[in-house]
C-alpha cells in the first residue's frame, strides 16, 4: 500500500506563495513513479495541476504555467509545489497523486484558501 502525506496548505493573500509538500512511502516503486498535485474546487471536477516523472520533467496545467513549480526530491520520496502570485481561483482542494503502470494513488487532500 502507499501512503501519501501532504502539508503546507492554508489561507494566503492574494498575490502571495504557499509551498505544498507530500511525502509518499509504502512501495519501492514510487522512486519510479510519476508524481503531482490535483486540484479540486467545490462544484468542480478534480483538475491536474503539475506532474513531474522520475527524471523530473514537468508538466502545467495552462492556468498554472509560470507561477507554480513542481519539484521532487527522489532520495525521500517527496514531492513539492510552490505556489506564487496566487489568485482568489486556486482555491481549492490540493490532492497530492502517485501514479504508476496505470495505478493510482491519492493522498488525503489539503486545503488551499486565497483570500483577503
Amino acid at each position: 500500500q502507499v501512503q501519501l502525506v501532504e502539508s503546507g496548505g492554508g489561507l494566503v493573500q492574494p498575490g502571495g506563495s504557499l509551498r505544498l509538500s507530500c511525502a509518499a512511502s509504502g512501495r519501492t516503486f514510487i522512486s519510479f513513479a510519476a508524481m503531482g498535485w490535483y486540484r479540486q474546487a467545490p462544484g468542480k471536477q478534480r483538475e491536474m495541476v503539475a506532474t513531474i516523472t522520475t527524471g523530473g520533467t514537468a508538466n502545467y496545467a495552462d492556468s498554472e504555467k509560470g507561477r507554480f513549480t513542481i519539484s521532487r526530491d527522489n532520495a525521500k520520496n517527496t514531492v513539492y509545489l510552490q505556489m506564487n502570485s496566487m489568485k482568489p481561483e486556486d482555491t481549492a482542494v490540493y490532492y497530492c497523486n502517485v501514479r504508476f503502470i496505470g495505478s493510482d494513488y491519492w493522498g488525503q487532500g489539503t486545503q488551499v484558501t486565497v483570500s483577503s
